[in-house]
């Protein structure tokens, strides 16, 4: 799955440790969410989404192999 947290962090200069902290899970997440090795739970997707005041649309896509 593609994202855009690298970009949507930038925007608001968090660091992956900043967006983990609000999100409530480990800087070793982001860095997998942020580099599509791992796809987060739907529940994360909404946190993730909130935070950002983004919908999940907005920042999550399926990959364009799938």
């Amino acid at each position: 799955m593609d994202n855009e947290l690298p970009s949507l962090r930038s925007e608001r200069g968090w660091s992956q440790a900043r967006l983990a902290q609000e999100i409530g899970v480990s800087r070793q997440t982001v860095i997998s969410i942020e580099r599509g090795r791992f796809d987060p739970s739907l529940p994360l997707a909404f946190r993730i989404a909130r935070v950002f005041n983004r919908t999940i649309e907005d920042i999550f896509r399926p990959d364009e192999e799938a």
